[in-house]
């Protein structure tokens, strides 16, 4: 893309502005809202005309669209933009055949760049303005990553991938190299500008016990950075991963062993928890990400939201791509829907939503500074289109409700629902006119 931030000037948006609080239940929602935006943060949020717009402030008005906190993608792959879509395999399979080779390609800075710029380009089209992003094993990759996010003004958490053994060996580090280059990446990206670093091993079966035992000492050396990677996803591999650490009472616990667990430590999937595992993730502050659109994809399970919900578990949506099928927000949490509906749960258009918004900020730790439409916040935030296709028009005629207004976009809205994206104060995506 090729906008570039500039918040100096403030900057009022007129629409229906919605905003949870603690509990998907409990919102602020003006139906013809004003939030204003000063600085890079939001300074002012009520009725239209309650709300004191400063002099010489640029008015946009969004007339009946819907304006939300940025959406948080809390587990998403930016080099595996190209094979998503990438037909007829399981997990193990799906990472060996299309995976692998195509993260090879990224020791090439500019393959890197270029992919980087697309990824955030469709990002921003589908309305994120924050992911917990994997790169590769190429610090290259991160690079490029951070450089672009940096340039878009974007509240962004990347990091290498570690993997030192069951990877081609043109992926792979050792437990060293692995230290070293996270350390390096560490002090030059974590809490510049708006980035912020993950120590990111792939998971447990490509990772020794001597690199992991890095990774979890990174965590610990260096204040507030972040850890994610993946638990739980497929059967197959939790009998693999029983194999590789036969002292450990389950996958949760592989990580908890080696200091993997905590505050702003990030797993995705999660699908076959036992209570037990549950507990450890409640009790030691971790977080756990729903991919839904990748476990239907790649016929993993079926996430147990309601019962990770019950537990106190801090929970947030991710795409998964390219495993996951879609950066739509929309489809990601249709299928969160489907699948707790196979769990006889219903999961509400408030749920959902929350999750994309405040209750992603909470699992990544950052509910104090983004996920919610509030004075001192970070200013970044979604307008959707509520009338954004034919389909969709005509369902809107009978709808009487919010929640009903937020379930129809969920089932039926896809990117041409995105009317702008705004980061940080400035707009970096709007949506052609035609």
């Amino acid at each position: 893309m090729s906008v570039a931030p500039d918040i100096n000037a403030p900057l009022a948006l007129k629409g229906q502005v919605l905003t949870f609080k603690e509990d998907p239940d409990q919102y602020d929602y003006w139906e013809k809202g004003c939030v204003v935006i000063e600085g890079g943060f939001i300074s002012a949020v009520g009725e239209a005309g309650r709300v004191a717009v400063p002099d010489g402030a640029h008015i946009v008005d969004h007339g009946d669209d819907l304006i939300l906190p940025g959406f948080i993608d809390g587990h998403v792959h930016y080099p595996q933009m190209s094979v998503i879509a990438s037909y007829g395999a399981k997990l193990i399979d799906w990472l060996n055949t299309y995976t692998f080779p195509e993260e090879a390609k990224f020791s090439d800075q500019n393959y890197a760049k270029a992919t980087a710029e697309f990824f955030f380009s469709e990002s921003l089209k589908n309305g994120y303005t924050t992911g917990a992003v994997f790169c590769t094993i190429h610090p290259e990759s991160v690079d490029a990553f951070f450089t672009e996010a940096e340039r878009l003004g974007l509240r962004m958490i990347a990091g290498k991938v570690l993997m030192d053994r069951h990877a081609p060996d043109d992926l792979c580090d050792t437990a060293q190299t692995a230290y070293d280059q996270s350390k390096a990446l560490i002090e030059k990206w974590h809490n510049n500008g708006r980035c912020l670093y993950a120590i990111t091993p792939r998971f447990a079966p490509t990772s020794t016990p001597e690199q992991l035992a890095a990774a979890g000492a990174l965590y610990q050396e260096n204040d507030g950075v972040y850890v994610q990677s993946h638990v739980s996803e497929n059967v197959d591999e939790i009998e693999w991963v029983a194999d590789l650490f036969p002292k450990a009472s389950s996958y949760l616990d592989v990580y908890n062993g080696f200091n993997l667990l905590g505050p702003r430590t990030l797993y995705g999937h999660g699908i076959y928890f036992s209570g037990e595992d549950i507990k450890l993730a409640v009790e030691t502050d971790t977080s756990i990400v729903h991919c839904p659109t990748s476990n239907l994809f790649l016929g993993s399970g079926l996430f147990e939201y309601e019962k990770l919900r019950d537990a106190g578990a801090r929970l947030a949506l991710g795409t998964d791509v390219g495993g996951g099928t879609s950066l739509s927000p929309f489809a990601t949490m249709k299928a969160a829907y489907e699948i707790a509906q196979f769990r006889n749960y219903s999961l509400t258009p408030f749920e959902a939503f929350h999750m994309l918004t405040l209750g992603g900020a909470k699992a990544l730790h950052l509910d104090d500074k983004i996920g919610k439409i509030s004075p001192g916040f970070e200013a970044d935030l979604t307008v959707i289109d509520l009338n954004s296709t034919d389909l969709i028009r005509h369902r809107m005629k009978r709808v009487d409700s919010l929640a009903n207004t937020l379930f129809a976009q969920i089932i039926l809205a896809d990117d041409r629902a995105i009317r702008a994206t705004y980061a940080n104060g400035s707009l970096v995506y709007e949506r052609d006119s035609k």
